[in-house]
């Protein structure tokens, strides 16, 4: 949610946004697409941005209440692309098959021309033994591993990793070459969206 937020802050709309889901529960299974934007996502966010901390606690109590909706759709979904009921390799596969037997498909044309403005994944903690970082009290942490580019020349690619209850590392990456796109605003805007969230609990 925190990049969902981030996203709207810095563009002023909601993109596609594709994350990494492992198949790895099937044969030659390798990744399905969570479409991590969200009817439930964007009202969520929509309503975060406008968020005052004076506006009482009946506002703080419904964006709570909005966060956990989107929060949980965003784990049904998950949940649908992991058991192999997505819907993203299953049209690669069509659009593979009229490109191939060239059967003209205007439906599936259009679903693959949309491109992934925000394309994201959850990486493993750690790809090699001893490598950690010193922490800001001075334990040992261990090192943010991998990263990958933007899959468009307007978008961001934002890989991250959950370690514990109070650390994140986020790697984002987009185009100089863009001038819509600023990898460090973009990570400024996650914190501050993952301070803000946190303070509503």
């Amino acid at each position: 949610m925190a990049l969902q937020v981030a996203f709207y802050k810095q563009r002023g709309f909601f993109v596609q946004t594709y994350e990494s889901a492992s198949a790895r529960l099937y044969r030659d299974g390798r990744t399905e697409t969570i479409r991590s934007c969200s009817q439930e996502s964007c009202d969520f966010v929509r309503t975060f941005l406008n968020y005052n901390e004076t506006d009482g606690p009946d506002a703080k109590s419904h964006l709570q209440k909005l966060l956990r909706v989107a929060c949980e759709k965003h784990v049904h979904t998950s949940t649908l692309a992991g058991s192999g009921r997505g819907v993203d390799r299953h049209l690669f596969a069509m659009y593979v098959v009229s490109v191939g037997t060239e059967t003209d498909s205007p439906f599936l044309q259009s679903v693959m021309k949309h491109g992934w403005k925000l394309s994201t994944s959850q990486i493993p903690q750690q790809q090699a033994n001893n490598e950690w970082l010193p922490g800001h009290n001075g334990d040992l942490i261990p090192r943010p591993s991998g990263g990958f580019g933007p899959v468009a020349d307007d978008g961001y690619g934002v890989s991250y990793v959950i370690c514990g209850e109070d650390s994140f590392f986020f790697h984002v990456s987009s185009k100089r070459s863009c001038p819509d796109t600023d990898s460090t605003v973009f990570r400024d805007a996650i914190f501050d969206a993952l301070h803000k969230m946190n303070s509503l609990f």
